[in-house]
């Protein structure tokens, strides 16, 4: 299977530097309005990145289809960040300042999030984020349409606690921002419900790793204690592939010790013998599987463009679908795509998601998502075995950390994204 995905990424790759070849191109006959896309599509997080690459290029040409936007084409500028997080700064300047784009859509890890803002602060850009994230954070120059904690990681063990019985938790992840913060933030959460120290392992491992046997013994030992155990993991990357592998290997199964993943979505299981890992959970804002027909349009019209029927739609594809929709109309109310006037314009601003419901831009630049819980089968596929009742507003700052408690984000009104509602000041921590 691994190298089936090689070859799988060797060619989102070679497609990829066809499309930045095109994009980068000079526009002839007529003026266009730039979006930049700012996804790896080589390196560890290509498995992940490459899919949101392309469907932000079928946005783009369905946009336009549809006349464009101002009365003018959009033209994609692709560029290849590589995975490597410095290399992602050094890519959103070269499309602000070279290719001139009005807006970027991108990154998945919050390192390489972490690396731009300071780019888009400079040079007042927007940037449009689609992936689940560990909060802690509202800039002006960012709109965060992937989930919050309290969007997924939250609601994740809150399932496992009342509908699992787990009281026993291994909270395993990638060693950088998002798995550590997510960490802190579960590990707060789990002791406010009475979870004692000694019922909590915390494991981080680097990006790419693939040597998982000791680890997953540990795991495994640790779940032998007589307690309903599960694993919550945030491992990005290509690591999950050997990750569940050796879960098969040694035999865990989702009855025993069942795991929930936040970055692990139908485009990763792709890569997978997924038999063995059916029953094993996912906490996301999406499924493929779910049924309404704004899903069932947006599928049918994803296996057409990228013209092979075996390609899966997964959750932060879904959220670009919802954050370009989000610009589209702000642009059209601003009348411009000047950054300062489309950030105050997105606010409020509401789109269809491919669920069922109306999602809206909150002032905090996070968004209103449902929470759903997926249960893997056989082919790849979800089973949604729990939702909210309806749409949950993205917190941009943790109530289970004292630092974050007091904060709120608010760009509309307040126009700060760490305002203390107790010391009624901008700056927070």
């Amino acid at each position: 299977m691994l190298k089936l995905f090689s070859r799988r990424a060797f060619g989102a790759v070679a497609f990829g530097a066809a499309a930045y070849a095109l994009a980068a191109a000079p526009a002839v006959g007529q003026e266009t309005i730039k979006v930049g896309i700012l996804h790896s599509l080589s390196g560890t997080m290509a498995i992940s990145e490459t899919t949101l690459k392309d469907v932000m290029l079928m946005l783009i040409e369905e946009q336009n289809k549809k006349g464009g936007l101002l009365g003018k084409k959009l033209e994609p500028v692709v560029v290849d960040p590589a995975s490597n997080w410095p290399l992602f700064a050094e890519k959103a300047r070269e499309l602000i300042t070279k290719h001139k784009v009005v807006a970027v859509f991108g990154n998945w890890t919050s390192v390489s999030r972490k690396s731009v803002l300071p780019v888009f602060k400079e040079l007042n850009n927007i940037l449009f984020y689609p992936v689940q994230y560990e909060g802690e954070e509202s800039e002006r120059n960012v709109f965060y349409t992937g989930a919050a904690p309290n969007q997924q990681a939250i609601p994740a063990v809150d399932y496992l606690m009342k509908e699992e019985k787990v009281v026993r938790w291994v909270l395993a992840g990638t060693d950088y921002v998002y798995p550590r913060t997510t960490n802190k933030i579960l590990e707060a959460y789990l002791k406010s419900k009475g979870v004692k120290q000694e019922d909590i392992m915390i494991n981080y491992t680097p990006f790419g790793h693939a040597d998982w046997q000791t680890i997953v013994a540990e795991i495994k030992k640790f779940g032998t204690a007589g307690k309903k155990t599960a694993i919550v993991s945030t491992i990005n990357g290509d690591a999950n592939v050997p990750f569940y592998k050796e879960l098969a290997n040694q035999g865990i199964k989702a009855t025993d010790i069942p795991s929930v993943a936040f970055s692990v979505g139908e485009e990763e299981l792709a890569g997978l013998d997924t038999k063995p890992l059916v029953g094993h959970l996912a906490a996301w804002n999406y499924f493929q599987s779910i049924d309404t027909p704004a899903n069932k349009e947006f599928i049918a019209k994803w296996k057409a463009f990228i013209k092979n029927p075996k390609r899966v739609t997964n959750d932060p594809m879904e959220a670009h679908v919802i954050g370009f929709a989000m610009w589209v109309e702000a642009v059209k109310k601003a009348g411009t795509t000047d950054p300062d006037k489309v950030i105050d314009a997105i606010i409020g601003v509401k789109v269809p998601n491919l669920t069922g419901g109306i999602s809206e831009m909150l002032p905090n630049h996070h968004i209103t998502k449902p929470v759903f819980i997926g249960e893997v089968r056989a082919d790849g596929q979800f089973d949604v075995v729990w939702k909210t009742s309806g749409l949950v507003p993205g917190d941009a700052w943790s109530k289970e950390l004292p630092g974050s408690k007091d904060l709120i984000g608010d760009w509309k009104t307040l126009k700060c994204g760490n305002y203390n509602v107790v010391t009624k000041k901008c700056g927070g921590t």
